[in-house]
């Protein structure tokens, strides 16, 4: 044991993380060659096209120093806030961390927030200045920076560059010095923490495991402490670039276990396992609830396929922990999910997974978050839907989600970040200068505010250089509305949105002219509206296709005229009250990006 050691690297998005773990894999020869690739460890299509990581990545390697061997077990982080779920989850499996800050942006919102995890959980904390071969880098006013923040010397902060391989055999020597070893009792009943699951369709369900005290043997009787289910242990393996079998998994080490568990509820996250014959009696602690922020139904485009989806969606949450579900009926899109997601990103990337590795077309709606309605007779009621909002009449006030948020950026950019957080109905508590060109700026203002196109917003008005962390604070009272739409007198449930009162008829203008571009024309005309209670607040119309009745008529009288297109007025009327209005998936979606 004293010559294993567990860490992980986090970091902000795009300081170098995954550019960094291959560096290492290729310097203690884990991989050859042959095998070697850029951000080699994102596996997912998903990841390499867009250059973020989503899952984490875990990957044992060896590496002599000294004459000994060191078996060093790797887990390179998601950096986007959206993911940082899986960030304190592979904190939980480690003793050190590798702090990256890049030397030409210097510390942001992730780096801190990120930071204050791993401090949470004692981890040694190792800050690498990475990207030291970019003309802009500053590493003078960045190391000042780290020193500030964790409070290190100066010769702690190791300089690196994942691009040429600068500094890697010093971060390797730093990891084996302070990094301490695992600490357990190889004598004691088995206990091992699982902090990852995947699925693969052979073998079913695959649980990576850290093994906190005892040992894992294959063929051992194994149970798992939260759902009581026993199992066999088929194969026990430790991960390289591929599994690797052993017939043991010793105290300290990370591995796998595969023991043919085909349903997808089995497995939990943050999950003990112990052994049927020496079982331990307490469970692993210090795994923390995933609390999703935005809320979102997710309906099959076809009905009938509500089934499979329902599959897809299980195996989804074995690859990905922090999505929450359960389901729904909407009446215009029959049955489907309401889903919890941990922010835009990561809705944006599990309905993309649904479409890609399921083949499942889904619609989705617009997201929200969830508040609480008081009634009148002091019942506290959980509104995760627009349409669960009691009547009016019965309820004495709404409360909704309130976040503090904190938000660093350049000191030229105060101004326009100000006014963004305020017209989101923010206020600032806060704002202090962490150096004399960043600031840091602390508000509180409602969750349900963020949801749609505040970060956005946000980066763009920084020029990307404002970075974002937020968690929330608890629910306060609000003055808010139910906004329905309505197409020809007909509501649209999944249209629904509730908004606060001041902002709500600017908003239903703006989704009812977006509606009248978006919905195709019909033959008969289609009345768009926005209404809060039964008080209509906007309308458009798209008007009705026309074939020209009249052409045929060439001088003569005008009565001749008149009764063509009476008749036209009539077949049209009778076709609004019949024909039903189409909505295209761009409608839903439309609502988000409104400005």
């Amino acid at each position: 044991m004293k010559h294993i050691r567990n860490f992980c690297i986090i970091a902000h998005i795009d300081h170098g993380k995954s550019t960094l773990a291959d560096r290492l894999l290729e310097y203690t020869k884990t991989i050859s060659q042959r095998e070697a690739q850029a951000q080699l460890l994102d596996n997912m299509d998903l990841e390499r096209e867009r250059g973020i990581t989503i899952k984490s990545h875990a990957i044992q390697m060896n590496y002599t120093l000294d004459g000994r061997e060191y078996i060093l077990n790797l887990i390179d982080t998601p950096g986007h806030v959206d993911f940082s779920y899986e960030v304190s989850r592979s904190i939980a499996a480690c003793e050190g961390a590798l702090l990256i800050v890049d030397a030409s942006q210097g510390i942001q919102a992730q780096t801190i927030s990120n930071l204050y995890l791993a401090l949470e959980h004692d981890l040694e904390i190792i800050p690498i200045l990475n990207k030291m071969d970019l003309p802009g880098a500053m590493p003078e006013e960045v190391k000042d920076q780290i020193i500030e923040l964790i409070g290190c010397k100066r010769e702690d902060i190791i300089p690196a560059s994942g691009k040429t391989g600068m500094g890697i055999p010093d971060i390797l020597q730093g990891i084996i010095d302070r990094v301490p070893a695992p600490v357990g009792e190889p004598e004691a009943p088995l206990q091992a923490l699982i902090f990852d699951s995947v699925f693969n369709s052979f073998r079913g369900i695959i649980a990576y495991f850290k093994v906190v005290n005892g040992e894992i043997k294959k063929g051992d009787k194994v149970k798992f402490i939260n759902t009581g289910k026993e199992y066999l242990a088929d194969e026990v393996g430790v991960l390289k670039l591929n599994m690797l079998p052993k017939d043991t998994v010793k105290t300290g080490d990370v591995g796998y276990i595969i023991s043919g568990i085909k349903e997808a509820r089995e497995v939990k996250v943050g999950d003990t396992i112990t052994n049927v014959s020496r079982p331990s009696l307490d469970a692993i602690q210090g795994f923390e609830e995933v609390k999703p922020m935005v809320f979102a139904g997710i309906y099959p485009v076809d009905t009938d396929e509500f089934e499979e989806l329902r599959e897809a969606m299980h195996k989804l949450q074995l690859n990905d922990a922090s999505i929450v579900f359960e389901p729904e009926s909407s009446a215009a899109l029959g049955f489907g999910f309401r889903c919890g997601f941990l922010g835009m990103l990561h809705m944006e990337i599990i309905q993309e997974r649904l479409e890609r590795e399921f083949d499942m077309t889904v619609i989705t709606t617009v997201p929200n978050v969830s508040y609480i309605a008081h009634t009148t007779k002091g019942d506290e009621i959980i509104v995760n839907n627009p349409s669960d909002l009691p009547d009016p009449s019965k309820m004495e006030f709404v409360e909704e989600p309130f976040i503090k948020a904190n938000i660093i950026t350049k000191a030229e950019f105060v101004g326009p970040v100000m006014s963004l957080c305020i017209q989101k109905r923010g206020t600032i508590i806060n704002q202090s200068y962490l150096t004399s060109d960043r600031v840091e700026l602390v508000f509180e203002m409602p969750m349900g505010e963020i949801v749609f196109d505040f970060y956005d917003k946000l980066k763009t008005i920084s020029k990307g250089y404002a970075s974002f962390d937020y968690h929330q604070i608890g629910y306060k009272q609000s003055d808010l509305v139910r906004l329905d739409i309505l197409l020809n007198g007909e509501h649209v449930d999944a249209l629904s949105s509730l908004i606060h009162r001041a902002n709500s008829y600017d908003f239903g203008k703006k989704i009812c002219e977006k509606l009248r571009e978006l919905i195709p024309r019909q033959q008969f005309e289609i009345a768009i509206q926005a209404s809060i209670g039964a008080k209509v607040i906007a309308r458009e119309n798209v008007r009705a296709m026309r074939k020209d009745v009249t052409a045929k008529c060439y001088g003569g009288d005008i009565s001749r005229k008149r009764k063509l297109l009476e008749k036209q007025k009539k077949g049209k009327k009778r076709m609004r009250q019949v024909g039903n209005v189409e909505i295209p998936q761009t409608a839903f979606m439309a609502v988000l990006k409104l400005d």
